[in-house]
């Protein structure tokens, strides 16, 4: 496991402190949990902005778009 050393600002770290009280976890915990679901937004959001810059890659209106779901029912 890798350690890494951060400064944060006083208002983010009194209220990391505020919650590992709260829920009984430690800071440690709540860090990694917090920065495994933003790595997994971001790659979610990167997937999303390739998807947007690939030109074979079609986007679809609203109405294309409910057009083709209700077809499927």
């Amino acid at each position: 496991m890798m350690s890494v050393s951060i400064r944060l600002p006083d208002e983010i770290a009194s209220a990391l402190e505020a919650l590992a009280r709260a829920t009984d976890r430690t800071k440690s915990y709540l860090i990694q949990k917090a920065l495994a679901a933003f790595l997994t937004d971001y790659a979610d959001y990167q997937i999303a902005i390739d998807r947007l810059r690939d030109k074979d890659d079609p986007v679809l209106s609203s109405s294309e778009l409910r057009r083709r779901l209700a077809s499927s029912h």
